[in-house]
């Protein structure tokens, strides 16, 4: 997988990096989220895509076996059950390659995290 050694302007200067059939994942990726979150602000951070909805809803990373996608530990902890045949650590989750994207939870995990935002920001 090549590494991305200047950052990114954007979502299409990200995925010109990757062989096609990466690419095609990424786009899915960005397809779901745009679906989940059609309000949501589509921006490069940390190198990576991100997604902005009153603060960071969502990122996600083509790595050499898999889509790395970070809803932060609250989502991860929320879907615990859904994610468990997924490698993952605190705040990530990883899907791999030679497995279909599973879109209509990513959906449930951006909707999840538009609510949390929207809630946190409904307290100030």
């Amino acid at each position: 997988m090549p590494r991305i050694r200047i950052p990114p302007k954007n979502f299409d200067d990200y995925v010109d990096h990757f062989p096609n059939d990466v690419q095609r994942l990424l786009k899915k990726m960005r397809l779901t989220i745009r679906k989940a979150a059609p309000e949501a602000t589509e921006k490069i951070s940390y190198g990576m895509p991100a997604y902005t909805l009153d603060g960071i809803l969502v990122w996600f990373a083509a790595h050499k076996t898999h889509i790395g996608f970070y809803p932060r530990k609250s989502a991860i902890i929320a879907f615990k059950s859904e994610l468990s045949s997924y490698k993952g650590a605190k705040g990530s989750v990883q899907f791999p390659f030679d497995r279909p994207l599973p879109v209509s939870l990513i959906t449930r995990i951006v909707k999840f995290r538009i609510q949390e935002n929207r809630s946190k920001k409904n307290k100030k």
